[in-house]
């Protein structure tokens, strides 16, 4: 079972800075997630900086596999009080969760989660810690095994106490008002990514908003259960040519999304599959070479130039619309991302009339892995052939 997970940001009107902070992190090695959402007090740098620092505070003690629970006690009992309005610097909600489904829960201060299995909302039992130095603190505690398909919502208060005081939502969108945007959009879209739903409900939320001006910032974090996504890119001809049917047999067995990246792989492929190359005119824009087309397989690219600008996007998180985006998308689309990466030279990619700053495939690719597995919490496995 995968855990994909996601999270979407508006900022409160008028601001500069995101008051809430997520962050997470994937342990291949453990088949662990943790990941923790952070509602700093007030808006703008200050509570910016509130929660930053309560979720990497507490990511760092879940990276060390200390226990949640006593982990966040520990935080809960060290924020501070705000001297003006008597309340913590900042609330929180944490997951640590593996792969078999059992999953850890603590929440305090933040609305609570909320828990979706076959479009019904599930209502978990759990334990109340009281502060011992605090008497308006308290967090819950939930132990439970997830199941494949079930759904995990976070938010911060911004979600669900939008347009609070207009007619329509007089105490706001609430807990109840979300959970209905959410089963309404469930039902239309089951398989949906945690990705495209937590986008979609930040958008609901921006909507309900009075002149969709936020009030406060709102953070969506979603968590999907399912199976694992995989795909296949293929770049760059094998080091031994005696072996291209063999990796091209391979390539075309693979049972997840397909992808080729360079004229020469693709050439390969054609040869000793008999397959036909065909250009897709509608793709050239930007100053990229546009993609082509191959039966049986879903993306066919140019090579170093696209995995080059492919790289930046990632570690930008922005793209140009152009085929490297399109690369881009394919490969945020996967949860497990496998590059099948031949090792023979390519004498164009020494062509003095390139430009200097492009990298050698190999390079590309492992830095490639690097962002995907750091930054879009991927699983990477890179075979050079």
């Amino acid at each position: 079972m995968f855990i994909d997970i996601a999270c979407s940001q508006k900022k409160k009107y008028n601001q500069n800075a995101y008051g809430d902070f997520f962050t997470s992190g994937r342990f291949p090695n453990m088949n662990r997630l943790v990941a923790v959402l952070s509602d700093g007090l007030g808006s703008g740098i200050k509570a910016n900086i509130l929660a930053c620092m309560t979720s990497t505070m507490l990511l760092k003690f879940l990276e060390n596999c200390s226990d949640i629970e006593k982990s966040c006690e520990i935080i809960m009992n060290s924020l501070p009080v705000c001297k003006v309005r008597g309340i913590s610097y900042s609330t929180f909600s944490a997951i640590d969760c593996f792969e078999n489904g059992k999953a850890k829960i603590v929440e305090e201060g933040n609305p609570d989660f909320i828990w979706i299995r076959n479009g019904e909302v599930l209502k978990p039992e759990f334990q109340t810690i009281q502060s011992k130095d605090f008497k308006n603190r308290k967090m819950k505690v939930y132990d439970i095994q997830l199941e494949k398909f079930d759904r995990i919502i976070f938010c911060s208060d911004g979600a669900t106490q939008v347009a609070m005081g207009t007619k329509e939502y007089p105490l706001g969108l609430e807990r109840s008002g979300l959970i209905k945007i959410i089963l309404k959009k469930l039902e239309l879209e089951p398989e949906i990514s945690s990705k495209d739903l937590s986008e979609y409900l930040v958008r609901q939320i921006q909507c309900i908003a009075p002149k969709k001006e936020l009030k406060d910032d709102t953070s969506i974090v979603s968590i999907y259960c399912r199976n694992p996504r995989e795909s296949l890119i293929f770049t760059g001809p094998p080091f031994h040519g005696e072996k291209d049917s063999y990796y091209a047999r391979t390539f075309m067995e693979f049972k997840g999304k397909k992808a080729i990246s360079g004229g020469t792989t693709a050439n390969i492929i054609s040869r000793e599959m008999n397959i036909s190359i065909s250009t897709d005119v509608s793709t050239n824009r930007g100053k990229l070479p546009g993609l082509s087309k191959m039966e049986g397989i879903d993306l066919v690219t140019e090579g170093i130039l696209t995995l080059t600008k492919t790289l930046e996007y990632l570690q930008l998180g922005r793209a140009e619309d152009d085929a490297a985006k399109i690369l881009m998308d394919f490969l945020l689309d996967s949860d497990v991302i496998n590059f099948l990466v031949g090792a023979q030279m390519n004498k164009a990619h020494y062509d003095p009339s390139l430009p200097i700053e492009i990298k050698i495939r190999k390079n590309v690719i492992q830095q490639m892995a690097k962002v995907l597995e750091e930054k879009y919490l991927k699983r990477v496995n890179v075979q050079f052939i």
